[in-house]
Formats: structure tokens, sequence, C-alpha cells
């Protein structure tokens, strides 16, 4: 599939991935989620690839769903609408590998939602952050209601989400939004830097570390623990992952994965 709004690059087991849409703010679109959703079913299950990062072209990161779109959608086509970015997030969400959102600048509406379904977010100075929709008489659509205060809380996310207020990426960081605030000259190539941290640890340790911390967040304490207590072990043994690193380390030479 040729690609018009993603610009995507992999280099060292990293995938930078660029929504080119700058005109539009990278708005959302039917168009974007249908290549999403066919960058993701191609990268998922590439052994090469460790890392991802994914930022906006121009002042946005997105700046929200496409409203040209939408202005005429039935509550029907609405809620298929929703639906369509809610599955597209969750698949970028379930990636085995970790997802980095390089927030270029505004992130608003679904475009807050795309960042909230990356693993974590690095944000430039200039970057804005907020949940709109309550400004058109409409609620998010792409699971925002639901990731947000998980996030940040209940009372942090309603303020947002009731207030249409957007914030700045201090008070981003303040809340725990977003793990890194840089200078925008530095913000893709930090997380760049990060990405390729990442994809310089044990391969098969970093995707289990993902699962088994994601699929707590929904579990019991005690099921939470008997799952990572079964996924520790299954990176001892002849041959394993951490046997090498271990090795490695009483060796003092670097780990070959």
């Amino acid at each position: 599939m040729e690609y018009q709004i993603l610009n995507v690059a992999i280099n060292d087991g990293v995938v930078l991935v660029t929504l080119s849409r700058p005109q539009a703010l990278n708005a959302l679109n039917t168009l974007f989620f249908q290549e999403m959703d066919h960058l993701v079913a191609t990268i998922k299950n590439n052994l090469t690839v460790r890392a991802m990062v994914i930022t906006g072209e121009g002042k946005a990161f997105v700046a929200g769903a496409d409203i040209a779109e939408m202005v005429h959608k039935s509550s029907a086509e609405g809620s298929a609408f929703g639906r369509m970015g809610q599955n597209t997030f969750r698949s970028l969400e379930l990636l085995p590998f970790p997802v980095i959102a390089a927030i270029n600048g505004f992130a608003l509406g679904g475009g807050l939602e795309l960042a909230l379904s990356c693993d974590f977010r690095f944000a430039s100075t200039k970057a804005k952050f907020g949940q709109p929709e309550v400004n058109l008489g409409l609620i998010p659509g792409y699971a925002g209601t639901q990731r947000l205060p998980r996030l940040i809380g209940l009372a942090n996310a309603l303020f947002l989400l009731t207030t249409a207020e957007m914030i700045g990426a201090d008070e981003a960081l303040r809340m725990g939004l977003v793990q890194k605030v840089t200078e925008p000259e530095n913000l893709v190539e930090e997380a760049m830097r990060t990405a390729r941290l990442i994809a310089s640890k044990g391969p098969l340790a970093v995707q289990k570390v993902k699962a088994v911390t994601r699929s707590g967040m929904n579990a019991s304490f005690a099921a939470g623990c008997e799952n990572e207590a079964e996924n520790f072990g299954s990176l001892f043994g002849s041959g394993s992952q951490g046997e090498e690193g271990m090795k490695a380390f009483l060796e003092k030479r670097p780990p070959v994965w």
C-alpha cells in the first residue's frame, strides 16, 4: 500500500512515522485510519522492529478528527466512525514493542487520543493538549474518556474533558500526561534516542514488560503477580535471552540478542 498521509522510515529497528497532512493540521480521517491499520498489520510481527516513534509534520501533532468528514454523519455513522478509531488505536496500543508519541504541536481531540494510545509521550515546549469535543456538542470518540482518567486520574481527566481547556507541555508533564519536555528542534531526536535505547535491550524482555504491565492494569494484583512470575520464568533456561543477558553481565561483555 502506498501511503498518502503516513511517511514511514525504519532504521536500526526503530520505525519513525510522520503524519503528513499539514494543510489540515494532520486531522484524522478515514484514510488515516486505513493507512495506520495497514502499517500496524505490516509491522506487528516484524521481529526486527523494536520500537516506534509517531510525530506530526508542521505545527500540529494532530489537531483533531476531520470535522468536514464528520459533520453530515448520522448517529449510526458517527458510532461507526468512533469504533473505527477505537479499533485502530487499540491495535496500535497492542503492538508488541513500545510506541512513543513525539508531540510537536497541537494534540487536540483525536490527536490527544492517538497520543494516549502510545506507551508514553514526549512533548515539545510548543505542544498544546486538550479534548475540545464539548465545544462542538460532542464527546471523545476514540476512547479518550477511558484512557485519559486511567493515565492522569479522574479529576484531571474530567477537568480537561468538561472545560475543553488547552494546557501546555509543562502542565501536561505535571499531570503525568507526558514523560519529557524538550525544545522543538530536539524533540524527534530525543524520542528516537530513547527508542534506540529501548531497541538495544533484550527484545523479548521488552515485549514481555509491555505485555505484562499493560495486562496487569486490568487484573487483580494477585493475578498480575502470577502472570509476572510466569513470564519472568519463561526468560530463563538454556539458550534463552535471560541466560545470554546474565552470562554477558558476568563475563563483562555486551549481550548478543
